[in-house]
């Protein structure tokens, strides 16, 4: 078998077999197939497309590229992605709310890149927390405490990270075969019998029309279920941030602060209650939705999750202090309020520009491996519908640098819509199940 006809056979338009897709795979991986090849690989599936059986035989050749945790000793294991977007910190409150009503989390989560924000980064931001677990802790760590979050390892899925890195570099990211088999193979791979999938749809999402989004989360939720995993998917907005809170800090200061019930949660709350409703049903913990938001709410209530995430935070080094006195937060130094010049009712956001601009504050990367600054960020004062006045406050800005605090209230500036009437977003478009 030779990669040149595997490439020509796709090229050309032809449905590839199990094997062909295997042993590009396996011999990629091992350094006998060059970059080149591989890249012709990929631009040729890109333009041609996969079908069903190829990208399901794809996403488990990938997840077969190297270790797949075993997690059979901890029992029934659920696991959470979303596919992106702006100041969503599901994770913070579905990780400690699931694991307080009795369903283990075994997370394995990425870092920020480009305008989306990256779980292990906001948790960084904790001090003394650290979120690269070995195997063993990890198992551990879940036995003992109900949930660990942390990266994904060096030696899991090594295909994925090869195939991502020109992804990357060849224009070929957007592509509803890829993306899911690059997402799955990672989500199988991980161990998990459970998968709990969040599709974003919207300017601030990968996938921004509604019609793709449907796409690859049938597509997951398929692949999910023909490996033997339980998996759902929900389609939620990205038309403007989940959370109010904008930057790695901030937005673990908003999640402990719902979980302590001083602020009411709004939109970033109701998907990661719909979220962990479907995780409790489909592990049979909760027999039907109104059982499992009844457990959801009671878990609020008692403070039991925000206990879960402060052992989460102490069995990962971290100060667990912070659920209780989020002053232990890394603060910026300086702060600057936005304020708006007309009145009407904000009618638009530019989600994805205002992930730009915080990227321009520091808080995100524009490569893997560029550093960043855990503390600076916004947080939006108003939501899509909300009535404005002049001069009323729609950001609070927290920067390092005095110059880059007012460039991004220029960018912030051109990031809202302001009208005379407005139609809110629905914020939780269609599950499949």
């Amino acid at each position: 078998m030779r990669m040149y006809d595997i490439i020509l056979k796709k090229r050309d338009g032809h449905k590839l077999g199990h094997e062909e897709i295997a042993f590009f795979i396996t011999e990629y991986v091992a350094g006998h197939i060059p970059d080149y090849q591989a890249s012709a690989f990929i631009m040729a599936a890109f333009i041609c497309g996969l079908d069903t059986e190829e990208t399901a035989c794809l996403t488990n050749a990938m997840a077969n590229s190297g270790d797949v945790a075993d997690l059979s000793s901890l029992g029934t294991v659920a696991d959470k992605h979303s596919t992106g977007g702006v100041a969503d910190t599901t994770t913070l409150l579905v990780a400690p709310l699931v694991a307080s009503c009795g369903l283990k989390v075994a997370k394995m989560s990425g870092r920020g890149l480009g305008h989306t924000g990256g779980t292990l980064d906001k948790l960084e931001s904790i001090p003394g927390m650290t979120v690269s677990l070995e195997m063993d802790a990890f198992i551990a760590q879940i036995k003992r405490v109900g949930a660990a979050i942390t990266g994904q390892t060096m030696r899991l899925c090594p295909a994925d990270k090869m195939l991502y890195s020109l992804r990357d570099l060849t224009a070929t990211v957007d592509s509803i075969p890829l993306i899911a088999s690059s997402i799955m193979s990672k989500k199988i791979a991980s161990g998990a019998g459970i998968i709990m999938l969040d599709v974003k749809t919207g300017n601030g999402a990968f996938m921004e029309t509604l019609e793709d989004s449907k796409a690859l989360a049938r597509t997951m939720v398929d692949i999910g279920n023909n490996s033997g995993k339980k998996t759902a998917a929900i389609i939620s907005d990205m038309s403007q941030p989940l959370g109010c809170a904008v930057g790695n800090a901030l937005e673990v200061i908003e999640a402990i602060e719902i979980l302590q019930g001083e602020t009411p949660g709004g939109d970033l709350l109701a998907v990661a209650l719909k979220l962990s409703a479907l995780m409790l049903q489909m592990s049979g913990i909760a027999q039907n939705e109104t059982a499992a938001f009844y457990m959801l709410d009671e878990a609020l209530c008692t403070k039991r999750a925000l206990d879960k995430l402060g052992e989460i935070i102490a069995a990962q080094g971290g100060d667990s202090r912070v659920i209780r006195d989020t002053s232990l937060m890394p603060r910026a130094q300086y702060t600057g309020n936005m304020t708006a010049t007309t009145s009407g009712i904000l009618s638009a956001v530019d989600c994805r520009g205002l992930g730009l601009a915080v990227q321009e504050l520091g808080a995100g990367r524009a490569k893997k491996e560029d550093s960043i600054d855990l503390s600076v960020g916004f947080i939006m004062k108003k939501r899509i519908g909300d009535r404005i006045e002049k001069d009323d406050i729609l950001f609070e800005i927290y920067a390092n640098d005095k110059n880059k605090l007012i460039s991004v209230k220029q960018k912030l500036i051109g990031c809202l819509k302001i009208a005379d009437s407005a139609k809110k977003p629905v914020l939780i478009c269609d599950s499949i199940l």
